[in-house]
């Protein structure tokens, strides 16, 4: 008698199909048209995707775009085609295992209805973010409730997440991280993490939520809050690293509009730590599981650029979680979890 296999679909965020202006302008459409990423109501959202940014900053993100895009493609795509390649090989063939993209392709559409076809009577969808938000997280569970709600037979269906205190997901940024401080001894250690606007943490009415000191821990009260889960991983791997408080900086970037986000502000925090007469910095980019724009570019390139024309010497960036074999095995942990 064969046993029934279980389905598991990766999800990560997505990338242009390629970096020509057409494709990045189509991509920057379909993600930044998702309510839960840009949340203002559908006319203004529509204006303001459609008429300023993808006309504006579609050519400017093509080049950027060009700038990372590699032989195989996206980093991004590849990195988690690798992944989901590697997972299935360790799980077995008691599992099936997809990737879906929240934006362009493969779709998660594409991903659910392989999973289906393939007979899974079980279905766990593992989306790609260590920290939990309403624009990553939240947006790929309301995704995939969308597409199953009008079909007949929907299968059991489980989300996991957030993971970002998983001891193999921090044994990975450390593995990585001592490459790095093995032959360098660093002033400051920089945690950079994808910002989000205020108004979306408030809007989730986390109990005693003001963006401050209540982010000094993590625990059931502000579980889901996204900046406490931020400032708790930087917490975590500091201490898996033994690095002083007094090193290491917790900020955001990727800041979009006029309206305040989440602080510390990256940019901000590097003129200070110039201003300190900070010479040499070890970045981490700990919200993403494998490198792509805001990681190679924003933190690896652009900040590094900035921070040397302040007067630093040297900004180094830790590898993201990539494929790296600690990163699979913490994959498949949660798959089997």
């Amino acid at each position: 008698m064969n046993m029934a296999k279980k389905g598991i679909l990766l999800v990560n965020l997505g990338t242009p199909d390629s970096p020509s202006v057409k494709d990045v302008r189509k991509y920057l459409r379909e993600f930044l048209m998702d309510g839960r990423v840009i949340d203002i109501p559908f006319v203004s959202r529509w204006l303001l995707v459609n008429l300023i940014i993808t006309t504006f900053r579609g050519p400017k993100s093509a080049k950027e775009y060009q700038k990372l895009w590699e032989d195989r493609g996206s980093p991004l795509k590849f990195y988690s085609e690798d992944l989901t390649a590697e997972v299935q090989k360790k799980l077995g063939n008691d599992y099936e295992v997809e990737l879906g993209m929240r934006y362009q392709s493969p779709s998660i559409e594409t991903g659910l209805r392989n999973l289906q076809t393939k007979g899974v009577t079980e279905i766990k969808v593992i989306p790609l973010f260590p920290q939990y938000a309403s624009a990553t997280s939240g947006s790929v569970i309301e995704k995939v409730m969308n597409i199953v709600k009008g079909d007949q037979v929907i299968p059991k269906i489980d989300f996991e997440g957030p993971f970002y205190n998983h001891p193999k997901l921090l044994q990975t940024f450390v593995k990585n991280a001592k490459i790095w401080m093995k032959y360098h001894d660093y002033d400051h250690f920089l945690f950079s993490y994808h910002g989000l606007p205020e108004r979306q943490i408030y809007k989730a009415k986390i109990d005693a939520c003001e963006l401050g000191d209540c982010c000094n821990t993590c625990d059931a009260k502000n579980h889901y809050c996204y900046r406490a889960q931020c400032f708790e991983t930087t917490r975590l791997l500091m201490k898996e690293l033994s690095l002083p408080e007094e090193k290491v900086s917790t900020t955001f970037q990727s800041r979009l509009g006029k309206d305040p986000w989440i602080q510390p502000y990256t940019e901000d925090t590097l003129k200070e730590l110039a201003e300190q007469g900070i010479k040499k910095v070890l970045a981490f980019s700990p919200a993403f599981v494998a490198d792509c724009l805001e990681t190679t570019l924003e933190v690896g390139e652009t900040y590094k650029e900035e921070f040397i024309e302040l007067g630093g010497e040297r900004w180094d960036l830790v590898e993201s979680l990539n494929v790296h074999p600690t990163w699979v095995d913490c994959v498949c942990d949660l798959a089997k979890n």
